[in-house]
């Protein structure tokens, strides 16, 4: 994992989640339980992280 980048794992279902949510979660592009992404570490997507941080695991 490079220094720029944030490893980014689905740990919940969103079944049952806020719509807006279930969105921010497809926006980090992912798509299934326990699937895993590295996107670059900005302020957008900290705090797209931050808003389903109950869904997911950083690291």
């Amino acid at each position: 994992m490079s220094a720029n980048t944030v490893k980014v794992t689905l740990v919940r279902s969103v079944i049952g989640t806020r719509g807006s949510h279930r969105a921010t979660v497809l926006g980090l592009g992912l798509t299934r339980t326990g699937q895993s992404r590295e996107l670059v570490d900005t302020p957008a997507v900290r705090g797209m992280i931050n808003k389903v941080s109950y869904l997911v695991k950083v690291g």
